[in-house]
């Protein structure tokens, strides 16, 4: 069964909705053992591996991003955009932006061409440090 759009339709269930709702109130890029601790502090009886199972639900269904840290581990954050996107992430608080950024979108085409590839798909993340951190002389 489908909703029309190509996505099988999941039933809702506890755990997702309380899941779905942690990663709403939230702008950083969580892992799974992340989250679980915060779904763990606000007094929520959600396991390790059902945490894992829905955010790999949610990243097949196109909910949530995912990318990679400088250790390896995947990250998971409720996308805001529906279209392709990178992020601008701060090194300090972990603070995400959404952009578009046409320009490499141009140059990924163009290179994949030269190259004689096609299908190509690329992620593009901008690590530094946000206004509200550059600005505390404490962080």
């Amino acid at each position: 069964m489908s909703n029309g759009v190509g996505q099988p339709i999941r039933r809702s269930t506890r755990a997702r909705s309380i899941i779905r709702e942690t990663l709403d109130s939230t702008d950083k890029f969580l892992s799974a053992q992340g989250l679980h601790e915060l779904l763990t502090e606000r007094g929520e009886d959600v396991g390790l591996a059902t945490v894992y199972r829905t955010l790999q639900l949610f990243a097949d269904d196109g909910d949530v991003d995912c990318l990679r840290d400088s250790d390896g581990e995947m990250l998971y954050r409720k996308c805001l955009r529906q279209a392709h996107h990178h992020h601008l992430i701060c090194r300090r608080c972990g603070s995400t932006q959404e952009v578009e950024a046409p320009q490499l979108e141009d140059w990924a085409e163009r290179t994949a061409s030269q190259h004689g590839f096609v299908g190509v798909s690329h992620t593009f993340e901008l690590y530094g440090v946000c206004a509200a951190c550059h600005g505390d002389a404490d962080a």
